[in-house]
């Protein structure tokens, strides 16, 4: 059974008030909130297992070493990864794309060719730019269609010899768009030796991911955005790819021996884990997933699209709003406008005043946010324990908002 009750019930800060009302919190694309479960498991490492992993004989650094590695294996299962060395943990999304992009340098040439889509954060446009300039390669971009669905004709185009590595996010943060992932890795495949790179940032909170399926090559994700702490995330990367390229950055825990006279590096995952980690953070994130896999992929599915189509129909009842990517397959989010109404800021000031929370602005996206020719949006974004009443809440503050902006 579903509990939309008793899921809230676990998440203590949707209890408290913002300008004297009851939060609505709806910028979970921007960070989900936390349940009690999770934050439970962090203050138990803190208080009662605080050591270094890895390092040491004692009890306490074992038991961290233990339940580190056990969430390890969690997130294994979640993304059903065929083995546990295959998961790296990371600062989050941004991280691991900044990583894949560093370590691949020696695989590029002058006049190699990157793609990636106009759909992309600035964390996986960025990092492909600075690969770019130190190689010489070339960046290929996939346009959009005024519902913002890739047009994969172009990919066909685009796919060579000279394509190194193609890299996607599954689901738009600005839009809430559900890219082909499938399709888009099968034309690769069929077409080219290239690396293939998935921005998993706003799909792993929602859908049943499965990397040996999908056949990536590389899958990144973050904690913060599927009810884990600030500060965690995932690489995946296949065994033989990561076998086969240099470490990331250098220092404790990524080798095997170290003299003056040179390095050998450690075997997976530690070749990419230099340092002391978010010890804490990892073993959290692995209570996340505990949550998750509690509630069920498929009710969070449910009901998130249940969430999206309802707000999706209220909103499109009132004059003068204007929804993007509003007839492209969408999960999570709607992104809209009200028209006449220049700064999607001053809606937002307005919802917040209210008690309800919203992102505005061009969300790491400008070149999508250029290409309608805007500035931002509003930004709803839903997770697994809003509401249908918290849905009527912002409509109704956007009514406000258009009866004091217009």
């Amino acid at each position: 059974m579903f509990d939309i009750q008793e899921i809230r019930s676990q998440f203590s800060i949707l209890d408290r008030e913002v300008n004297g009302k009851p939060l609505v919190y709806l910028d979970n694309a921007a960070t989900s909130q936390k349940p009690n479960s999770v934050l439970e498991v962090c203050h138990a490492y803190y208080t009662e297992l605080n050591a270094n992993v890895h390092r040491g004989i004692h009890t306490l650094s074992q038991l961290a070493t233990e339940e580190m590695e056990l969430s390890r294996r969690k997130i294994q299962k979640f993304i059903n990864a065929e083995h546990d060395f295959e998961v790296i943990f990371t600062k989050g999304t941004t991280e691991g794309l900044n990583l894949i992009a560093y370590i691949l340098t020696q695989k590029l040439q002058k006049d190699d060719e990157i793609i990636i889509s106009y759909l992309e954060h600035h964390s996986n446009i960025v990092p492909w730019q600075m690969l770019c300039e130190r190689t010489g390669a070339k960046l290929r971009v996939i346009p959009i269609d005024e519902n913002g669905v890739l047009q994969l004709d172009y990919l066909d185009q685009f796919l060579s010899e000279k394509t190194k590595v193609v890299s996607v996010n599954q689901v738009s943060n600005a839009l809430g768009i559900v890219n082909p992932i499938e399709e888009i890795i099968a034309k690769t495949r069929k077409n080219s030796d290239a690396y293939i790179v998935i921005d998993g940032a706003q799909s792993a909170p929602h859908f049943n991911i499965d990397v040996q399926k999908m056949d990536c090559d590389f899958f990144v994700f973050s904690g913060h955005k599927m009810y884990a702490p600030m500060g965690t995330g995932v690489l995946y990367g296949k065994r033989e790819i990561l076998e086969a390229l240099p470490p990331f950055h250098g220092g404790g825990e990524m080798i095997a021996t170290c003299s003056f006279e040179g390095t050998t590096y450690a075997g997976l995952p530690f070749k990419y884990e230099a340092g002391t980690p978010n010890v804490g953070g990892n073993i959290a994130l692995g209570a996340a997933v505990d949550f998750m896999q509690k509630v069920g992929h498929q009710n969070i599915q449910n009901h998130e699209n249940a969430l999206l189509e309802y707000a999706q129909r209220q909103l499109l009842e009132l004059e003068g709003i204007k929804i993007y990517g509003e007839k492209a397959h969408r999960t999570g989010v709607v992104s809209f406008n009200l028209e006449g109404i220049g700064i999607s800021s001053d809606v937002g000031m307005i919802l917040d005043k209210m008690g309800i929370a919203v992102r505005t602005g061009h969300h790491c996206t400008q070149p999508i946010m250029n290409f309608f020719n805007i500035a931002g949006t509003v930004r709803a974004s839903f997770a697994v324990y809003n509401t249908f009443e918290e849905i009527d809440a912002l409509v109704e503050g956007v009514k406000k908002a258009q009866r004091m902006l217009s």
